[in-house]
Parts: C-alpha cells; sequence; structure tokens
C-alpha cells in the first residue's frame, strides 16, 4: 500500500511512501482488540476504592439496649451494617486491575488497529515538521489546511518534540505521541491517524524485535 505525503500547508508533496502489508493490510482481529482495549482501560484504573467493615468503625462495643423486653429485635452493637452509621457489607476493598497481555497479542492488536485505519481511509501522511517555540496557532493552521480540523486526530511524530507535543496539547480532539510509544487504545480512540513521514519506519520498525 502507497500513500501521498503532503506538505504541512495541505498540498501533495509529489512523494509518496510504501506501507509494509504485513502491518497495514492484515484482516483486523476484533476480539484481541477488545481484550487490548480492555486491558489499557483496566491498567488506568487505581483500584483505591474502600469502604470500613463494622470491625473498622469507631465505637459500638456497648450494647445499644437491653436484651429483652423491648419489643425489638435483640442488638449487640450500634456499628451493626443494619444500623444508620454501621459497617459495609462486602464492599469494595483497594484490589490491583492490572491486566497484561502477551507481547504476541498486544502486537496483533496494533496490527489490526492499523490495518482497520488503513481499510477505512483513516491515515493520512505528512511531512516532518517542528516550531522553533511551542505556538498552538501554528499547529491548528497545520490542522486546518489538512482539513482534519473536526475529527479527533492522533499525531505519530519520530522521537520526542517538546515543542510539536506543547503546540497540540490545548488543541480540542487532538494528541500527540512518539511512533513507537502509541497503544492500541491509542490508535483506535481516534478518528484520522496523521503520522509524520519519518514516523512511519520507527512505526514499522516497533514490529521487527
Amino acid at each position: 500500500m502507497e500513500l501521498e505525503v503532503y506538505k504541512k500547508d495541505g498540498s501533495k508533496s509529489g512523494e509518496k511512501v510504501k506501507l509494509m502489508d504485513e502491518i497495514f493490510s492484515i484482516e483486523p482481529n476484533e476480539h484481541v482488540l477488545h481484550q487490548a482495549v480492555r486491558a489499557f482501560l483496566d491498567n488506568q484504573r487505581q483500584g483505591t476504592a474502600k469502604v470500613k467493615t463494622r470491625a473498622e468503625i469507631r465505637g459500638g462495643g456497648k450494647k445499644p439496649f437491653r436484651q429483652k423486653h423491648t419489643g425489638m429485635a435483640r442488638q449487640g452493637s450500634s456499628r451493626s451494617p443494619i444500623n444508620t452509621g454501621g459497617g459495609s457489607i462486602f464492599g469494595p476493598k483497594p484490589r490491583d486491575y492490572s491486566t497484561r497481555l502477551p507481547v504476541k497479542l498486544r502486537r496483533l492488536a496494533r496490527k489490526s488497529a492499523l490495518s482497520l485505519k488503513a481499510r477505512g481511509g483513516q491515515i493520512r501522511i505528512v511531512e516532518d515538521f517542528t516550531f522553533e517555540k511551542p505556538t498552538t496557532k501554528e499547529m491548528a493552521a497545520v490542522l486546518k489546511a489538512l482539513e482534519i480540523t473536526a475529527v479527533r486526530t492522533l499525531l505519530l511524530v519520530p522521537k520526542s518534540d517538546p515543542n510539536v507535543t506543547k503546540s497540540g496539547r490545548n488543541i480540542p480532539k487532538f494528541d500527540v505521541q512518539t511512533a513507537d510509544k502509541a497503544s492500541t487504545y491509542d490508535l483506535v480512540n481516534n478518528q484520522v491517524l496523521l503520522i509524520q513521514k519519518s514516523a512511519v519506519e520507527v512505526l514499522q520498525n516497533t514490529f521487527k524485535n
């Protein structure tokens, strides 16, 4: 598969970039995609939710009222779960939600995500560009020239570039990631995948090791 390379002013550069079929043209595995996205979301959870049981609530050592002749059910503690201010039954406890997937499965998920984007015509290649200093205005101008301002977009760059990252962080529906760090969730959670020309090789090399 070959895609046209665009300049940052929106015009065609006349160059084309070849995308590897074994990465961008495979049959997407939707089940693996679901597993990878679910694992990513699980790994974002802190798992710190907690409630106190009756054993952890202060007080309640004294019997609330006498055992008999009250017309009510007997009570041994005011901290019983059936009373106001009492402990909770089967409430959440701190736990680890993290999920680790096999390397081969994670790679297949990323390939499936890239292939889905390629199949849907949602990949755009742009020439390498940077800025002398962080400037949201210039980044917005690039997106406007490429006619992708109204959709959620992920820009993949070959290496970390603070000026490019800072230029895009205040733009709604826009994110910047280095090509070798983008997760399956990052790829799926965007409508357009904008890849800088030299980032294509970096992205494809991540599947060789």
